[in-house]
Order: structure tokens, then sequence, then C-alpha cells
């Protein structure tokens, strides 16, 4: 059975991924907390919002001197 923490924390993630546009630091950052959480991959958290190819595109990576 699941915690109410852990329930409470997974749903609080899920709020903060839809209200947070696709592919900005902050989404990144918060997809990744709910994938570690739930132990699902970046994908499957994506189809859960329902997004998908560019949608699903990650951010381009910061280019390093």
């Amino acid at each position: 059975m699941l915690s109410r923490d852990f329930l409470e924390r997974r749903n609080a993630l899920w709020a903060r991924l839809r209200a947070l546009a696709p592919g900005t630091p902050e989404f990144e950052a918060t997809l990744g907390d709910l994938a570690a959480l739930t132990g699902w991959s970046r994908e499957r958290v994506l189809a859960g919002l329902g997004l998908s190819g560019a949608g699903a595109a990650r951010p381009p990576e910061p280019e390093r001197p």
C-alpha cells in the first residue's frame, strides 16, 4: 500500500508539471523528480501528460566552452 506522504508528493508533482511549460528548466526538474519518485521513465511520465513527439523533446543542451 502506498503511503499518504508518497501519494501527496506524487500528486503535487503531477499538478506542478501540468502548470509548467514543457521544455523549461523547471518542467525538466519536476519531470525528473516525478520519474525518480515513481520509477517511471521520462517517456512514460510525458505520455501521462499526453505529450509526445515535439512536445516530448528535451531542451537543447547548453553549449560547453
